[in-house]
């Protein structure tokens, strides 16, 4: 089927999804107001297969080096599902599902999926890594751009609110050092640990509330731009290729899932 944008809807809420532009929700409308940063590079893009920095762009799978593109020097970052056409699988009015195969420069052969499902007062992504050969280590993660202030008169800009066991020391190089430490005050471009599962609120003062969700337990939170802020539920922490390998197999794929619930205030 075609790359083409897809548009769901459920009440007064529609989702547009864009296979075609790396996978992602180009945008989040309730009751006309766009909640996601609007531009090509944004929306929500799925990190896939691996999420965030991986250290020099180099990992290993048992004893087997790779060298991955450095796109953020002298790192690799988000995987490269972003930057690909992705096709479509099968859509209805509220939901699509839409496929990636896995191709160079990731050295291993495999199919993503993902699953997008939009309800009157939800949002669920979906997605699973399969390969079609060997096993290989992979991340799954969500890279939401939510406006930070979401317009109208008197309108305030978003707050977050969320309770972390901890949070990945972030050393000079933007990487976590392997200290957990106590979580600190923003701004942030930090991994939160959320043993229980991620579980972060944003409010838009007086307009929406807004609830992100999964099970996995670590979520990279960035607000060091003005326009948006960035709540990322990830399989992992950034360069976890490395440090928490998470291992596709042919018997066992790898899965998470997002849901984000708002409710009007």
């Amino acid at each position: 089927m075609s790359d083409e944008d897809i548009t769901l809807t459920a009440g007064d809420a529609e989702a547009t999804v864009q296979p075609g532009n790396g996978g992602r929700i180009g945008g989040l409308r309730i009751a006309g107001v766009e909640l996601l940063r609007q531009g090509g590079k944004f929306g929500c893009f799925p990190m896939v297969p691996w999420c965030g920095r991986t250290r020099d762009g180099r990992f290993l799978n048992g004893a087997t080096p790779h060298q991955l593109p450095l796109n953020s020097p002298p790192h690799a970052i988000h995987g490269t599902a972003r930057d690909a056409a992705w096709r479509t699988a099968r859509t209805s009015g509220d939901e699509a599902v839409i496929t990636y195969d896995l191709a160079d420069p990731w050295p291993y052969t495999g199919r993503v999926t993902q699953a997008v499902t939009l309800t009157e007062d939800s949002l669920t992504l979906t997605m699973s890594v399969e390969t079609y050969g060997d096993s290989f280590p992979a991340q799954i993660g969500w890279h939401p751009w939510f406006n930070r202030n979401l317009g109208g008169d008197g309108a305030q800009d978003v707050r977050l609110d969320f309770t972390a066991a901890w949070q990945e020391e972030r050393g000079a190089d933007h990487l976590p050092t392997g200290r957990r430490i106590d979580p600190q005050p923003g701004p942030w471009d930090d991994c939160f640990g959320m043993p229980g599962g991620v579980d972060v609120t944003l409010t838009w003062p007086g307009q929406l509330e807004l609830n992100v969700t999964g099970r996995e337990e670590w979520v990279v939170v960035y607000d060091e731009q003005e326009a948006a802020v960035c709540v990322e539920p990830q399989t992992g922490p950034p360069n976890g290729l490395n440090t928490l390998p998470r291992l596709v197999t042919p018997i066992e794929p790898l899965e998470a899932a997002t849901t984000w619930t708002w409710r009007r205030l």
